[in-house]
């Protein structure tokens, strides 16, 4: 979604401050959840930026009131990516979202600022958008477990925000795969695949991913309005319809193919949530060998112009 010189004033300040990080925070008098919205993240995935402006101007204008908790918006999580319309500002804010002690790049500066942001919430909605058509989805982490790794206790909460978002369809799990495919690079997991969700898990609340659709889609932006919304009414933080009762489909990431060589290319367009059948090609390598679903199930962020050495498409079951 290019931007266009009508960006809402919140946006063009962003857009002209890459060097700032701007958010807004409301405070109810009558306790409650606090819930933070984040968006663009990366900064070529706008959807949620425009949606986080609407609701801006109408907590503002006082079409929207909040009436217990504590609601912070942060519209654009990442100003320099977005003032450049790219993904990235010097690298991948949500792939190693972990505070450093002198950070030096653009997105370990950021995550210096928000990451304690974060922490003084309970939960988080993090909208993003896709780079292939399909419909929007919503992500979650890990089930209750007590782990090294991802240990974790608020699953059901996550679920239950996840289910009130809007969204046809939820995928659960993420860091388990994504290590897989640090150890097929050669790599120990550790900092790398940590965004800000599993952050937010870290520091003992919870996170919900929304991917609103393709990037160039302005109903993405409806679909991240209507999030908002659902979140605001689940926790019960504004006077909002309650959320449609969740008829979806559940899927568990399972499986994570690297692209190896420039000359890998996948079989098909697929989109996410292409179903496959055990057998099925979904993709070959430069040398012409065809790589297969191991079982029944669908495509999740298939990539066809990922890096060599990054994600090329992902496997999940459905429940």
């Amino acid at each position: 979604m290019p931007h266009t010189p009508a960006l809402p004033p919140v946006l063009a300040r962003a857009a002209s401050q890459p060097d700032v990080l701007h958010w807004r925070t409301w405070a109810a008098l009558e306790l409650g959840p606090a819930l933070i919205i984040v968006g663009a993240v990366h900064g070529n995935e706008v959807c949620g930026a425009h949606a986080c402006a609407a609701l801006l101007e109408d907590l503002d204008a006082g079409r929207l009131t909040l009436t217990r908790g504590r609601l912070t918006v942060v519209p654009v999580a990442n100003p320099l990516a977005f003032a450049r319309g790219s993904r990235e500002g010097e690298g991948n804010l949500n792939r190693r979202f972990v505070p450093q002690a002198a950070p030096a790049s653009n997105e370990a500066r950021i995550a210096a600022q928000l990451a304690p942001l974060l922490g003084r919430h309970d939960a988080l909605l993090d909208l993003h958008s896709f780079h292939t058509p399909g419909e929007p989805f919503a992500m979650v982490g890990p089930l209750d477990n007590s782990g090294a790794r991802e240990p974790f206790a608020r699953a059901a909460e996550e679920m239950a925000l996840a289910c009130a978002l809007g969204a046809p369809r939820v995928v659960q799990g993420w860091l388990e795969v994504y290590d897989a495919a640090a150890r097929a690079r050669g790599e120990q997991p550790g900092d790398e695949g940590i965004g800000t969700n599993e952050y937010m898990r870290r520091c003992g609340g919870y996170a919900v991913t929304l991917e609103c659709g393709l990037h160039t889609d302005a109903d993405a932006i409806t679909v991240a309005r209507r999030a908002i919304n659902g979140a605001l009414a689940h926790l019960g933080m504004a006077a909002l319809p309650a959320p449609a009762p969740f008829a979806g489909q559940v899927a568990r990431l399972r499986r994570v193919v690297l692209r190896e060589a420039a000359g890998d290319t996948l079989a098909r367009d697929w989109h996410s949530f292409a179903p496959v059948r055990e057998g099925d090609v979904i993709a070959r390598r430069a040398s012409g060998a065809e790589l297969r679903a191991p079982f029944d199930g669908c495509v999740l962020f298939p990539h066809p112009n990922a890096a060599v050495g990054e994600e090329f498409f992902y496997l999940a079951q459905l429940d």
